[in-house]
Parts: C-alpha cells; sequence; structure tokens
C-alpha cells in the first residue's frame, strides 16, 4: 500500500466516497449534480465549513465572503470545501434571548459533523453565541477543527469622538432618562454605532470569545482583533482553510487542543482583556462537552492577573486599535513573561501557544499596558458565594465602581424583569443610590434563557442625583458590553428556589467582592421557611416544543447551562449508511 492509500483508508469521507458499490454511486453520483469531477473524490480530505451566516445576524451577514476565502485555502491545500448552514444565533434580533437556543445551535452543529462526509471542520463564528455553540457541537464529535471569527466593526464614530458598540446605548439611555439629553439626541447616536460589518467593537461578549478561542488555541494568531472589513481577515480565512486540511493528514484532533491547560490559559487572558461575564457559562459549557474538569473555582486563578487592556466598556479604546496595537499576541506574550501562561499548551497551527507570541511586538503600551502599569491591578472574574449564591455567583470588578465592590444595603426587589419594568420609573419607588436592586426569575429557567437583563437601568430619580451605578443582583447575564457594580449568574436561580427568591423588600444584603462574598442578613430558619411558603405555591408552566425541554433539561449558571444530555464528547463515528 503506498502512502496515498494509506491517507485514503484513514480518512472518515471515504467511507462515503472511496467504495465501488451501491452506496458509493449515490454519494457521489449526487454530489457531482454540483459540477464536482471524479479526481475530487480520490484521496482528498473533506472539509466542512460551517457557516452561521444570516441577515438577521447582522454580526455575521459578511460570512459568504469570507467563507470563500475559507475554500480557497482549502482548495489550495489539496482539499475539498463543503459549506454547510447550521442555527444561526443572532444577539441581536433574537427574542428573548440568544441564550436559549444556543445549546439548540450546538445540537445542529454536532449533528451535522458527525452525519456527513467530513474530515475537518471551520467553524464560521462572530456573534456572542455562535462561537461557544459551535464550539459545543464540534468538541462533541472531536474532529479536526479550527475556528474563523468574522472580526469586529470599525470604531463607531459620534459627534467627533470613538465611540463603541452596546456600550454607547447603555450610556446614552441612562442620560436620556436622567434629562441631560433628548430623545432626538439619543436617536441620532443610532447610526454612529455599526457603520461597518462585525461585530461589537467593545470587549464585549463578541470579542471576548474571539479572544477566548484565540487563547484556547483553536483559531490562527490574531483571529480575536482584526476588523472584519480588513483585507488581512480576508488572509486569515484562506491560510485557515489551508491549515484545516493540514491538521486532517496530522490528525490534529480538537481533543489535543481543548486541554485544561488551554482553559486555564483563556481563563487568565479573559481577565487581562476585561472580558465578558459572559465567557464563565461559555467556557464551562464547551469543557464540559470535551470531558475537561472545569469549574466555577477555576476562575479565581484569574483573580491576581491583572487588566492590561484598556478597551471599552472597562476603558478607553476600541477594538479596532487593539488590533493596531498588536492584538491578543500581546497580551498572551505578557502572560507568559509574567509566568502566567501554560506556555506548552497546543494550538491548531501545530505550535505551542508560546512559540506563536514569544516575539509578539507591542505598538502602543497604553492600549496594552504593561504589568506594571495596569488598567486594573486585580482583573479577572470576582466569584461571589453565601446564603444568597451557595452555588455562586460572578461580579466583574473591572466594569465595576470601586466604592461599591463592599457595600451593605436594603433591597428593592423586583419579581421579574416586567415587574422592573412598570415600577423602575415610578417616582414614589422607595429606592436610593444605597440599596441592593433584586432581580428574581431571570435565570436560565427563569426567563427563560438567562437573558442580558442583570444590569438594571437605574432609577431615573436617582440618576437625576447625579448618581451613576448602585449594586444590582440577579440570577440573569449582562452583555459584554455593559457596565455597573453587578452580579450576576446567582445559583441555584430563583425559578429553582434558590435563595434568590426568598429575598424580601427591605432584608439586607451584604457584599464584599474581595472576600468573595455575598450573604443575606436573614437567618437560615427563615430563609427555609420562606422557601417552603414558595415551593407550596409554585407553578409548573408547561410550553411544549424545544422551550419545554430546554426548561426541564437545562443545568444552572455554575454548570454553563448546557442540556444536561448533551454534556460530554460522543466522537465522530460514522453512521449507519442512509439507504
Amino acid at each position: 500500500m503506498n502512502n496515498d492509500d494509506k491517507n485514503k483508508s484513514k480518512l472518515r469521507s471515504a467511507q462515503w466516497f472511496g467504495t465501488a458499490d451501491k452506496n458509493g454511486f449515490m454519494y457521489r453520483s449526487w454530489m457531482k449534480n454540483q459540477g464536482i469531477p471524479d479526481h475530487h473524490f480520490d484521496n482528498k480530505p473533506v472539509i466542512g465549513i460551517c457557516n452561521t451566516w444570516s441577515e438577521l445576524t447582522p454580526c455575521n451577514a459578511h460570512f459568504r465572503d469570507l467563507a470563500e476565502r475559507v475554500k480557497n485555502g482549502i482548495r489550495e491545500a489539496g482539499g475539498i470545501p463543503v459549506e454547510f448552514p447550521v442555527f444561526s444565533n443572532g444577539e441581536s434580533n433574537l427574542r428573548p434571548t440568544a441564550m436559549l437556543t444556543r445549546n439548540l445551535a450546538a445540537m445542529d452543529t454536532e449533528e451535522a459533523i458527525r452525519g456527513n462526509p467530513i474530515d475537518g471542520v471551520v467553524l464560521m463564528v462572530g456573534c456572542d453565541k455562535t462561537t461557544p455553540a459551535l464550539l459545543m457541537g464540534a468538541a462533541s464529535c472531536d474532529l479536526p477543527t479550527i475556528v474563523v471569527s468574522g472580526g469586529p466593526m470599525l470604531n463607531g464614530k459620534h459627534q467627533g469622538k470613538d465611540v463603541g458598540s452596546g456600550t454607547l446605548v447603555w450610556k446614552m439611555h441612562e442620560e436620556y432618562k436622567a434629562g441631560n439629553i433628548s430623545l432626538q439626541e439619543f436617536m441620532d447616536a443610532e447610526a454612529s454605532m455599526s457603520r461597518s460589518a462585525g461585530t461589537c467593537n467593545t470587549m464585549g461578549t463578541a470579542s471576548t470569545m474571539a479572544s477566548m478561542a484565540e487563547s484556547l488555541g483553536v483559531s490562527l494568531p490574531h483571529n480575536a482583533a482584526i476588523p472584519a472589513v480588513d483585507s488581512r481577515r480576508y488572509v486569515l480565512a484562506h491560510m485557515s482553510g489551508m491549515r484545516a486540511v493540514e491538521m486532517v493528514h496530522e490528525d490534529l484532533k480538537l481533543s489535543k487542543v481543548l486541554t485544561r491547560d488551554a482553559f486555564l490559559n483563556a481563563i487568565k487572558t479573559n481577565a487581562a482583556i476585561g472580558g465578558s461575564t459572559n465567557a464563565v457559562i461559555h467556557l464551562k459549557a464547551i469543557a464540559g462537552r470535551m470531558g475537561v474538569d472545569l469549574d466555577l473555582d477555576d476562575w479565581l486563578e484569574g483573580k491576581e492577573v491583572p487588566t492590561i487592556v484598556n478597551l471599552q466598556p472597562s476603558g478607553r479604546y476600541l477594538m479596532e486599535d487593539f488590533y493596531y496595537s498588536g492584538g491578543l499576541p500581546v497580551v498572551l506574550r505578557r502572560l507568559g513573561e509574567e509566568g502566567i501562561l501554560a506556555k506548552d499548551a497546543l494550538t491548531v497551527n501545530g505550535k505551542s501557544i508560546w512559540k506563536n507570541v514569544e516575539e509578539a511586538p507591542c505598538y502602543n503600551d497604553d492600549v496594552i499596558r504593561t504589568f506594571d502599569e495596569p488598567l486594573l491591578k486585580h482583573g479577572g472574574i470576582c466569584v461571589l458565594r453565601g446564603n444568597l449564591a451557595p452555588r455562586g455567583a460572578v461580579l466583574k470588578p473591572s466594569a465595576a465602581s470601586p466604592h461599591l465592590m463592599k457595600h451593605r444595603g436594603r433591597a428593592v426587589v423586583f419579581e421579574s424583569f416586567e415587574d422592573y419594568k412598570a415600577r423602575i420609573a415610578d417616582p414614589d419607588l422607595d429606592i436610593d443610590e444605597n440599596s441592593v436592586m433584586v432581580l428574581k426569575n431571570c435565570g436560565p429557567k427563569g426567563y427563560p434563557g438567562m437573558a442580558e437583563v442583570g444590569n438594571m437601568g437605574l432609577p431615573p430619580k436617582v440618576l437625576k442625583k447625579g448618581v451613576k451605578d448602585m449594586v444590582r443582583i440577579s440570577d440573569a447575564r449582562m452583555s459584554g458590553t455593559a457596565f455597573g457594580t453587578v452580579v450576576l449568574h446567582v445559583a441555584p436561580e430563583a425559578m429553582e428556589l434558590g435563595p434568590l427568591a426568598a429575598v424580601e423588600e427591605g432584608d439586607y444584603i451584604q457584599l464584599d467582592a474581595d472576600a468573595g462574598v455575598l450573604q443575606l442578613e436573614v437567618s437560615d430558619e427563615e430563609l427555609k421557611a420562606r422557601l417552603e411558603k414558595l415551593k407550596a405555591t409554585q407553578v409548573i408552566v408547561k410550553s411544549g416544543g424545544y422551550l419545554e425541554i430546554y426548561r426541564e433539561r437545562v443545568l444552572q449558571a455554575d454548570e454553563g447551562c448546557d442540556l444536561d444530555f448533551l454534556v460530554g464528547c460522543r466522537g465522530a463515528a460514522v453512521p449507519k449508511h442512509s439507504h
């Protein structure tokens, strides 16, 4: 047997296209209606391009062109590109939240990869949930896999200033509610925010997850930050297509890259970039699919890591500036020089993560700070526990107000997001800047889907006093573009009758972020009695369809919010024939 024959016997796609029988005839014949010649079925790796293009997902609306660049790279390396769509989980339009259908998109991805004649996969991702969803699905199959992100938008421009997508909305809406700007001024900013193709240009969840992909080693260097419309994004797509073919020949499966060291590198990177709290849930879900042990306490690995990336919402600049300053390789280099990075972690280009970044130059030390002059000395994610969150909650220090990181206040309770919206603007609402805003029933089962409503806007009566921040607590998430002293992901959630469900108006709550404490000043006996009373009156909602499956089987925030039956790697064994 010559080398070509040996390689052919290894190709997964050969079990569809490599046999001289009825089944081989059928698989090849129908593919040939696309004008594919005979020799393309002879010993060429088939690379699936898993595309989340959709005009309803504006972050990913440029993916048709980007996918063509991937195809060019695959062909150049001697592979066969086959593009296929999966559920496009668009954050900006999809209701009630894209988080509800993240797991559905992961299921779509997993079954599309496993059931088709594919030897390797290129994941086309961008918008917040598309990155974790496709990585979750691919991890459950464990084929050679590489990520191509769509890239961030160009900097927003408003009234001569750079403005950040998402962050601008939250800030200007608060200014409007405070009476500092007119409705017309608020609306005029709308067109200024999103002026090119791509994802949010702040260090929101999309940019965070693109950075997580690069720090995990599942993308080529610079994937995280090249702007969507920069020609270098097309080059990266081309080179990723070429690399996917090589990965098949090398049998470089996802499990060789997504190790525990890779996840710890990502956690530390998230601290250094001031990344989104949503990464906590997504990394846990990806690790769960890969069979890697990762839990909430592992985020303490990033607690002492300084935030060195000076980007909105934590800092000043935007993703375009980040790339021009050297991008994520500079951050990884600085982590490595401080002895924080697991340098031997393998990446998809076949090199260690340290080999990729050890000479990365920085062109602007104000955008990417040194460890001696960080944006925030202790970044990362605060993990909070106490009788209010026995399984944990999180807070992002780089987006919070230092004077509120240790706070005691009287609870003002909203039983649902609808309750919050109905009451927050009431001038008679008994609330002041020292109060603690508590929002219930917005977790995975409660909303459902755990929407990004945790960063509740402040009441107008407080905003008009010039107050910019208050402590807020919920079982919800918040956008990575948002800011404030916001406690999120309280577990168990209120709908599961976690202690959050028992908080009553006027209760006092203590937050000590440095000590990792979130405590409700109610005795254990009183808390138990309140929860028993709630349990006796709880109504179980039955909705049918995917929503009912989701509510019955979704895990809590500390477990990654995957569906319980999807956790684990099921591999990519070739299924039975279809005829």
